[in-house]
């Protein structure tokens, strides 16, 4: 998995700092990178004595972001969640210090384990595959239990109106990208369907799930985890990059997404077979092939048994809109990306093409959410 160095850092300067502050990692080390962590780059150390750390840095060069990279946010969250029952690598050291590998880094336990990049989990058996999504939900509930005051995590963000913020930010991407024009044409990239309509239901106080402030991972999916290497179950949680305080809701829609996109364009889960798979009432599914997975309803029944709140049938639809609203949003962004030629790929072109089939699919979770019974369990 880790590999030739492709952004190289001065090795001789890194072993002088570990020699000074963590002698634990003895010299010399030996340095590659893997191939994720493309955000912030991600370096696997193996040292004198052949045991294995991962050292993970800010990216060099001029960033377009301020907030984005935050590598000090990240080892925070896994330092503060050691002493947790959340499964995290151990966190070492952090240094902020840039003479000494170009940028902060932080460096962490390596996790001898399992990545699993498809959803299905293949080559298991049935009953560890559904162990595994079991343990997968389990552990973000985990998560969400704790309260970030009790770990000293109250700082990464602010306790309430997370959605609202969520719906301020991507209201002027999309305003900003819609406009964009295509350089040989001239044609804008244009709005999504039912834009003004998202704004309208979304900006609704009384439509949006009750307000909660977790511990907000932002990117926990299947292949954000470490799995045990013989056993079912999550050893560690990776890529803390968009960690805040957030609604847990956002998180649990993006674990269960792969049900959700299943049902996009015929060209989704033909291109990204490893992130969708297929409800069994449909005659392309795959879930026959790969016998043990759950359903989403029974993913949202764990997690509910598990993170010690209630939550409505109708607060997941919601939530599931908002996501699949975003997505097309980001989508969008691809394809203002490639009208200005920033992003010139055949790849880019097509991802960008997928603004419209989830807006519309956002749209039907609008709908399916209004449909939903207002009644709300009492809090």
């Amino acid at each position: 998995m880790a590999g030739a160095v492709r952004q190289p850092i001065d090795q001789a300067s890194l072993e002088r700092y570990l020699k000074k502050n963590l002698p634990e990692i003895q010299t010399p080390i030996d340095l590659k990178q893997f191939g994720f962590g493309q955000s912030n780059p991600t370096y696997q150390i193996t040292d004198a004595k052949k045991q294995r750390y991962v050292l993970r840095k800010k990216p060099p060069g001029k960033l377009l972001s301020k907030t984005a990279h935050r590598v000090d946010r990240e080892y925070a969250a896994i330092h503060a969640l050691q002493d947790t029952d959340v499964p995290v690598p151990k966190a070492y050291i952090l240094c902020e210090d840039d003479s000494v590998v170009g940028t902060p880094f932080y460096i962490m336990e390596f996790l001898d384990g399992r990545f699993i990049t498809n959803a299905e989990i293949p080559n298991v058996s049935e009953q560890d595959r559904r162990e595994m999504w079991k343990d997968a939900v389990r552990t973000l509930a985990k998560l969400h239990r704790i309260k970030p005051k009790d770990v000293g995590l109250e700082s990464l963000g602010k306790p309430n109106g997370f959605y609202k913020r969520q719906l301020r930010t991507f209201k002027g991407l999309a305003e900003s990208q819609a406009a964009s024009k295509d350089a040989e044409t001239g044609q804008q990239v244009g709005q999504l369907p039912h834009f003004d309509e998202f704004l309208t239901f979304f900006g609704q106080e009384k439509d949006q799930p009750y307000d909660r402030g977790v511990i907000f991972h932002g990117d926990y999916k299947i292949d954000n985890l470490v799995f045990h290497k013989t056993e079912p179950r999550v050893i560690g949680i990776l890529d803390w990059e968009l960690v805040t305080i957030g609604h847990p809701l956002a998180d649990l829609a993006n674990l269960t997404s792969p049900w959700t996109i299943s049902n996009a364009t015929e060209s989704w889960p033909r291109k990204h077979a490893d992130y969708a798979f297929l409800e069994p009432s449909n005659s392309r599914s795959t879930r026959k092939d790969h016998p043990g997975l759950p359903t989403k309803e029974e993913c949202m029944h764990w997690y509910q048994e598990e993170v010690g709140f209630p939550i409505s049938e109708r607060d997941i639809a919601w939530a599931t809109a908002f996501a699949l609203f975003r997505d097309s949003i980001i989508f969008q962004g691809i394809a203002a990306r490639y009208a200005t030629r920033q992003a010139s790929s055949a790849s880019a072109k097509e991802y960008g093409q997928e603004r419209e089939p989830f807006a519309r699919m956002a749209w039907q979770k609008v709908e399916e959410a209004r449909r939903k019974a207002d009644g709300r369990p009492k809090l």
